[in-house]
């Protein structure tokens, strides 16, 4: 079972210096990450995680990002059962984060 973080809870952990930080890994296609971002997250469409998931650190918290919640979950129950230990799906995606953490981010 992969967990879940929401948007504020990820803000603050970001926030936080005395926390170890999570890599932010973004799942979405070129062109959407193109229009939102979350900063620091780095960028690795679905299609393209088993053939580039030796990249990943296995050594800190995975947070998976998406545009709703669906891709990064899936993604997560995949890493999960190809053994890294720390995966976290961002619930609500790019989309909650516009919505609860940055307003100025675009929506789409």
């Amino acid at each position: 079972m992969v967990r879940e973080i929401t948007a504020s809870d990820l803000a603050a952990w970001l926030a936080d210096a005395t926390l170890e930080p999570p890599y932010l890994l973004d799942v979405r296609e070129d062109w959407e990450v193109a229009l939102a971002k979350i900063p620091g997250s780095e960028h690795i469409p679905m299609h393209l995680v088993p053939l580039r998931q030796s990249e990943l650190p296995d050594d800190q918290p995975l947070v998976i990002i998406c545009h709703h919640g669906v891709r990064s979950y899936q993604v997560g129950i995949y890493l999960s059962d190809v053994g890294f230990a720390d995966v976290i799906s961002l619930r609500g995606g790019v989309e909650a984060w516009a919505n609860e953490v940055d307003t100025s981010m675009a929506h789409y």
